[in-house]
């Protein structure tokens, strides 16, 4: 066992609630946007990674998308957080917070 791979799926375990944080305090984020703020938070995710997650939380009932002309290229879709996902995302963020907790509570000391 390696940290990087341990590293790697605790990230991997994050992510879906990463980009679903990212799409919703932007109210809605084009794909390129949302790898951006995930690699300034060192949160490095390529793009074969992130298109099929944002298909299957579409798929899911999450998020919705609309098209955008523009000017320097094919058009872009732009994701939003539907009702069903504003639910799980905050279903996921108090798991988060609850999880977040205990850990630091067990791993530091007094």
């Amino acid at each position: 066992m390696t940290i990087d791979n341990t590293e790697s799926q605790m990230r991997k375990g994050l992510l879906e609630l990463c980009i679903l944080g990212i799409i919703h305090k932007e109210k809605e984020a084009y794909p390129s946007d949302i790898l951006e703020q995930l690699k300034e938070a060192k949160l490095v995710v390529l793009e074969g990674t992130l298109y099929p997650l944002l298909t299957r939380l579409k798929n899911a009932g999450m998020l919705s998308y609309r098209w955008e002309e523009s000017p320097s290229g094919p058009p872009r879709k732009y994701y939003a957080l539907t009702k069903i996902g504003l639910k799980f995302y905050a279903q996921l963020r108090t798991t988060w917070d609850e999880l977040s907790n205990a850990v630091n509570h067990l791993t530091t000391s007094l």
